[in-house]
């Protein structure tokens, strides 16, 4: 069964159990899932709260590791007993209501992995939670105005590729410390925003963040931002994670992803009223002509760059020139890098 098949199937599971009345406060509405281990099948199952819930099932003699007790994730030992049948479970429990589509992809990782491994059920279990339980529990720093405004524009730029291929994700290597946001080694898109009206005025930084890759391409991509604080209107920033999430082939990577970019899912409440508008969107072919300084430049004028370090600066793309793309070339240049990826 496919992944997102897996995805429809655990979704209708819990809606399911969350529409049945609760009978008291310490019991839970269950569901068997198609997924066997030597034990029994893996169970949806919603508490009281609603709040949802993976049971994996073990030997009663088993341990649980200790140390995942929220804020989002839960994992306890847990012990389940009906008229007929008496089960332990290592019990998966989400504590967010606002992060439900987060731990449905958790639940599919976790269901894939235990029907690879049938007879391990608690090994893939841990196995797919040490990749995912530091995105909910590690809480990093407030990401700033700029960094959102970044963050934002690079999302509308991997939104635009993930269109055409669910998994170029792949491409999206600047939260890794690549020298371009986007990039196949051959092809490259460096993605600017700017939040100011005054004009296009793209901070650089580093000699190699404008070169483009040998015998490849480069474009900048700008995005004037508008920060709007009315409700309804623009585009909120949560909701365009979501969206690109909802695109992707595969979440948990892209969840890495925004977390070594600076988002992570629990710390989601920081940004609800983050919603900006696009003023505009400019694509640039970086050629010869374009104004920006390089380390090849430099060598080119007879200058090292080697003893050149942590240079930043600003260009003006204000003026008539250079000329930007034509919506037909920018599609042209999008479908190039994807199917360079493939």
């Amino acid at each position: 069964m496919s992944g997102e098949s897996l995805r429809t199937l655990v979704e209708e599971h819990w809606s399911a159990l969350g529409a049945r009345p609760t009978t008291g406060d310490n019991r839970l509405r269950v569901s068997h899932l198609p997924v066997m281990t030597d034990q029994g099948p893996l169970t949806a199952a919603v508490d009281h709260e609603g709040h949802r819930h993976l049971l994996v099932p073990i030997n009663t003699h088993r341990k649980i590791r200790s140390g995942l007790d929220g804020p989002v994730l839960q994992l306890r030992k847990r012990p389940l007993e009906d008229e007929d049948t008496y089960q332990v479970y290592a019990d998966l429990a989400c504590l967010r209501g606002d992060l439900n589509d987060l731990f449905t992809g958790v639940c599919v990782d976790v269901l894939t992995a235990v029907d690879r491994a049938p007879e391990n059920p608690v090994k893939a279990l841990y196995h797919v939670l040490d990749r995912w339980k530091a995105l909910f529990q590690t809480q990093g720093p407030t990401l700033g105005p700029e960094q959102l405004a970044g963050l934002f524009a690079e999302l509308l730029v991997l939104g635009q590729l993930l269109d055409r291929d669910p998994s170029a994700h792949r491409l999206w290597l600047g939260p890794k410390g690549h020298r371009h946001d986007f990039s196949t080694g051959n092809a490259a898109f460096e993605v600017k925003a700017g939040t100011d009206v005054s004009g296009r005025k793209p901070r650089i930084h580093g000699l190699d963040q404008l070169e483009v890759p040998a015998d490849g391409s480069l474009c900048l991509v700008w995005f004037g931002l508008h920060r709007v604080t009315v409700s309804g209107s623009g585009i909120g920033f949560l909701e365009l994670v979501k969206r690109t999430l909802q695109k992707c082939d595969d979440e948990g990577a892209l969840i890495g992803l925004l977390a070594e970019a600076g988002y992570r899912p629990f710390e989601a409440d920081r940004y609800r009223d983050v919603r900006f508008t696009v003023g505009e969107e400019k694509w640039y072919e970086v050629g010869t002509a374009f104004p920006r300084l390089t380390g090849s430049a430099l060598l080119a004028a007879g200058r090292s760059p080697v003893s050149v370090m942590d240079v930043e600066y600003t260009i003006d793309l204000s003026g008539d020139a250079p000329v930007a793309m034509t919506p037909d070339e920018v599609s042209h240049v999008i479908d190039r890098i994807v199917e360079e990826s493939a």
